[in-house]
């Protein structure tokens, strides 16, 4: 039986994680795969030592105060692996919790694969030097990832992002429509406040007093607001209680991609979900909140104008961001607004995310477990 190391750092790595695992399975029935795992890892037969909402844990400060649980943690996972050494260890995103994991394994003569590359490309260039030193190979999602890492002597491997393999070029609106009991007239807002705790504490109330400003404009509104625990959505539920004002507000559990495929704008926080919106050709307004102290180290160290990945793909400001003070409820209403109203944008905004998607689309299981199996040949 061959043993792969696998850890997963939150909800977009447990997908990663299950698609790798699943054509790993489609090629070689001998793999056991140990470590940290989502739900979908775990249905496909991942053994997690440890829950993976442990990991789950994001912004400079949110980590600091998480700080002793999670080297703790990092440290009796070492020594198990240690104890009982993999034939391979894959990290999947969770770069601050992997490298230093990796780098302890290969050091020991374990080969180690990190999928899917951190933002050298936005902050912190000076990470590759110790990603070089953590890593056997990089398997990259972005295509402007391999030259950076080819430059610094890292192997590395372009696999595409696996969202571009799932979903149609041409999004199902009228489907997704039908799915949520939309009427085909109403001018639909999906709302994405981020996953985690912490961020939807920092966006709910934002999200509320928008929508209020967007329905005072556009009384057909509509607003869908995916949520994906009990946590975020009781948070969301005391923001919209504390509004006096009846709005057509419809939580949500789980459902974010019916959402985005319904909608005819997206309001989302910066992250995964910016990506998916535009692999549906949404038009969308990204924008993020953090604590003033994680917004300021952020920034010094920020290589580029842009946060959202479409933006960064695209290399220019495709869609809005509103980040930190220029988050407000009276900004996301008046540019979503704006947004819609032009029509030539809207079309520009089109023909930008389908190249994207094309581009993405690598078939990246395949080439990703094709990567992995180079090393257990």
């Amino acid at each position: 039986m061959i043993r792969i190391g696998i850890v997963a750092g939150e909800a977009s790595g447990d997908l990663l994680g299950s698609h790798l695992i699943e054509a790993l399975q489609q090629k070689r029935s001998d793999i056991e795969f140990i470590g940290i795992a989502g739900p979908k890892m775990m249905r496909l037969g991942a053994i997690s030592l440890f829950p993976i909402e442990r990991l789950s844990v994001r912004g400079y400060v949110e980590v600091i105060k998480h700080l002793w649980g999670l080297l703790k943690l990092r440290r009796a996972l070492l020594n198990q692996f240690l104890a009982d050494p993999p034939d391979l260890f894959i990290g999947i995103d969770a770069p601050d919790f992997n490298f230093w994991l990796e780098k302890k394994l290969k050091n020991k003569g374990i080969k180690t694969i990190h999928y899917v590359s951190p933002s050298i490309w936005a902050w912190r260039k000076n990470r590759i030097k110790k990603i070089k030193q953590a890593v056997t190979e990089i398997l990259a999602l972005f295509p402007f990832e391999p030259e950076l890492y080819l430059a610094a002597g890292v192997k590395v491997s372009y696999v595409g992002h696996p969202l571009a393999d799932i979903l149609p070029l041409e999004p199902d609106l009228a489907g997704a429509r039908a799915t949520l009991k939309l009427d085909a007239k109403d001018f639909v807002v999906a709302m994405l406040p981020g996953s985690r705790q912490s961020e939807v504490q920092q966006h709910a109330e934002l999200f509320v007093q928008a929508a209020k400003r967007i329905f005072a404009e556009r009384p057909d509104a509509k607003f869908l607001v995916p949520l994906i625990t009990r946590q975020t959505r009781e948070i969301f539920e005391l923001a919209i209680f504390h509004e006096p004002d009846q709005l057509p507000i419809d939580l949500l559990f789980g459902h974010a991609h019916d959402a985005m495929e319904a909608a005819d704008v997206v309001i989302v926080a910066s992250g995964t979900a910016t990506l998916e919106a535009a692999l549906l050709k949404k038009p969308m307004v990204i924008t993020y909140r953090m604590p003033a102290l994680s917004w300021q180290l952020l920034k010094r160290m920020r290589l580029q104008p842009y946060v959202g990945l479409p933006n960064v793909l695209a290399g220019k400001f495709v869609v809005p961001e509103l980040l930190q003070d220029e988050a407000t409820a009276e900004n996301l209403a008046m540019v979503t607004l704006r947004l819609m109203s032009d029509k030539a944008h809207l079309a520009e905004i089109k023909k930008e995310f389908t190249a994207i998607h094309h581009s993405l689309r690598q078939n990246t299981a395949e080439k990703a477990a094709a990567a992995v199996l180079a090393y257990l040949n």
